[in-house]
């Protein structure tokens, strides 16, 4: 069983997700950040679930999607260090040139 950590940067990831989804209904900005983190939770058991991310090709690096969302974690043996929710539209290699990332 693998420990699932959040890096301060996702977990303020998943605020602006809620904020942004808010301006329209907050229930469903709650029950969509929930959700989401619930999709998570499974990768305690099952930490290689997610794909290599296609940008970096490292095994490391993979990632979840859920609902447009992309959910990049880094696998370091026992611990999955989720790194950054991002709308599935977004350049993850310009966004790590603009705001690097934590990882070996």
């Amino acid at each position: 069983m693998a420990e699932v950590h959040w890096s301060v940067t996702a977990a303020d990831d998943l605020v602006r997700i809620e904020e942004f989804i808010a301006r329209d209904s907050h229930i469903h900005a709650v029950r969509f950040v929930d959700a989401l983190v619930d999709s998570c939770d499974r990768l305690g058991a099952y930490p290689r679930m997610g794909r290599v991310v296609p940008e970096f090709e490292r095994t490391d690096l993979r990632e979840l999607q859920f609902r447009g969302y992309r959910i990049v974690y880094w696998l370091r043996g026992k611990v999955v260090n989720i790194l950054r929710v991002v709308h599935g539209a977004r350049d993850l290699v310009d966004l790590v040139h603009r705001e690097p990332w934590e990882i070996g």
